[in-house]
């Protein structure tokens, strides 16, 4: 399972990774695929992405220290890199008393395939409009 994930560059969801899976191992049941993802995240081996409310957790077997660009509308998750400066981590630490540990930085908007979708939408959507 850890070979799928890190072979999988768009993050997936649990889903996806059980899909995937399956197709070496075509008897694998879901409660092994998530109890073995849950049990990789716990040894430090594969990250959670929590992408927002009702959105599936998608899966990173990249644990470095990187951050994400997400699509708002297909959910698909890209790794980045934005590096804070050393300045602004101790200013937050100054400023909340915490003591920061790590920290990863999500961006969001569209992917250049949504985006494509939703500008043909919103040309539609005038056209439309200005004949009414």
């Amino acid at each position: 399972m850890l070979d799928v994930l890190i072979a999988a560059h768009d993050h997936p969801t649990a889903a996806q990774v059980l899909d995937r899976v399956r197709e070496h191992q075509p008897g694998i049941g879901a409660a092994t695929v998530y109890r073995t993802l849950s049990l990789l995240v716990e040894a430090g081996q594969a990250r959670v992405l929590s992408l927002g409310e009702g959105a599936s957790a998608r899966y990173d077997a990249n644990v470095s220290r990187h951050d994400h660009v997400l699509c708002v509308d297909c959910g698909a998750a890209m790794d980045v890199a934005a590096p804070l400066p050393a300045r602004a981590l101790a200013d937050m630490a100054s400023r909340t008393g915490y003591d920061l540990i790590e920290y990863d930085v999500q961006f969001r908007g569209r992917c250049p395939s949504c985006n494509k979708a939703h500008r043909k939408q919103s040309k539609t959507n005038e056209k439309r409009n200005r004949s009414v």
